[in-house]
């Protein structure tokens, strides 16, 4: 994993191994230039968001075998592109998070306060 910081100042934590995420699918939220989605806030999915994802054209739960993808299930950890966690903020759906695997380019999107909102981490 990239010697990176959260959106605490604080080293970045995994987010998930099992589903294998993040951008460049190492297990963290990490984001650089090359990641232009964004994909650096560590969500908790629940049945409710998943459904909430899918209904706004981001399905995460449904595999895809052409990207080996198994899907993402309720009670598991994801990378969420960070204007897809804006969207869901703007419509009341925002997931709950882990700041410690959120990497710090969502301070580029989101206040830090909000973000301790959702961290259930903290």
């Amino acid at each position: 994993m990239n010697q990176t910081k959260n959106v605490l100042g604080e080293p970045l934590e995994p987010c998930s191994l099992k589903p294998l995420t993040g951008f460049y699918r190492d297990g963290s939220c990490f984001s650089d230039k090359n990641n232009p989605g964004v994909h650096a806030v560590c969500i908790y999915a629940t049945e409710e968001f998943l459904e909430y994802s899918k209904k706004v054209g981001n399905d995460l739960s449904t595999p895809n075998q052409a990207y080996n993808f198994a899907g993402v299930k309720a009670g598991e950890s994801w990378c969420l592109s960070g204007s897809r966690f804006v969207q869901a903020l703007q419509n009341g759906m925002a997931p709950q998070i882990f700041i410690h695997a959120t990497h710090e380019r969502m301070l580029e999107l989101v206040d830090i306060e909000i973000l301790k909102k959702y961290a259930i981490d903290l």
